[in-house]
């Protein structure tokens, strides 16, 4: 991968979660050593802080089936704009988060500047429940309906009306799904490469496949990983674990052919929950998958 200035940006929210503690997330990946560890690759990084979040205590949510709707679209319309003067500046957008309603703010201000954008989501939940479908309220479940264009108007606000391609949407390590998120996601026309499809075709062919489409007829590629597509064996800070997950190796090895494919534009780390971790080990891990998605190497 090419040198690149990397813009570090943080969004300490965990709204959309059930689970309190995925606010810390961007610290403990700090802390993990990520500005060494990008610096050592060959890139330059220039850390703007932390998006300001209201803490949860200071608010209500108004709305049972998309619950602190209102807060979240608010963090998501500054962090677009962020997102988008990053593009501006020439420079590498690296979001930290946080629970995985930031990626609406993530990819919206992507678009602004990348209208035909390939989106690869690492995760092992879907994200495309809308207030209609949806078990919990939790919006960190609704991400992805709302970029390609569906869902509750308030949830597409940050995204002025443009919308990701749902062909060019790609899932990787999903293995758990609620009913009506499963039909409406087969629907959509959007790729999921379940922990099935790892384990039957391993991830070289799985991230062949994603590479062939995120990257004809895109004007760029995002990845949002969300650390509980890993195995919580592996990664077990994370406030929605569900085992059968991806090894710590197949993320690696993903993400290292990413970085060869030299397509990305930029990237997310999402839902790295330290209360629920043990010495930091799921930061670090975080911090060592970011890297590897922009060039680092054992050898």
């Amino acid at each position: 991968m090419r040198p690149k200035t990397v813009r570090v940006m943080g969004v300490p929210i965990d709204y959309g979660a059930d689970r309190r503690g995925v606010d810390m997330g961007p610290s403990a990946i700090r802390y993990a050593g990520l500005h060494d560890r990008l610096r050592r690759i060959g890139h330059a990084v220039h850390d703007v802080g932390n998006i300001t979040v209201p803490v949860p205590e200071s608010r209500h949510p108004q709305h049972e089936r998309m619950k602190y709707v209102d807060e979240i679209v608010k963090v998501n319309r500054v962090l677009a704009r962020t997102v988008e003067r990053a593009l501006d500046d020439g420079t590498f957008p690296l979001v930290l988060g946080g629970d995985h309603s930031i990626a609406m703010g993530t990819v919206a201000g992507l678009l602004r500047r990348l209208p035909r954008l390939g989106v690869i989501w690492f995760d092992a939940h879907g994200d495309f429940n809308t207030e209609e479908t949806t078990p919990s309220g939790n919006v960190h479940g609704m991400p992805v309906a709302a970029m390609v264009g569906l869902g509750h108007p308030k949830l597409r606000k940050p995204f002025l009306d443009r919308a990701v391609d749902p062909r060019k949407v790609v899932y990787i390590g999903v293995r758990t799904l609620d009913p009506q998120e499963a039909v409406n996601l087969k629907r959509s026309g959007a790729t999921v490469f379940s922990m099935h499809e790892v384990d039957r075709y391993g991830m070289r062919e799985v991230m062949a496949r994603t590479l062939e489409i995120v990257g004809r007829e895109t004007d760029g590629v995002h990845c949002s990983f969300d650390i509980d597509a890993i195995d919580p064996l592996y990664a077990p800070g994370s406030g929605t674990p569900y085992g059968g997950g991806l090894t710590e190796r197949e993320a690696h090895l993903a993400l290292e052919l990413l970085a060869e494919a030299d397509i990305l534009t930029s990237f997310e780390m999402v839902e790295v929950n330290p209360i629920l971790d043990d010495h930091n080990r799921t930061g670090k891990l975080a911090a060592e998958l970011i890297a590897s998605a922009l060039g680092s190497r054992i050898i």
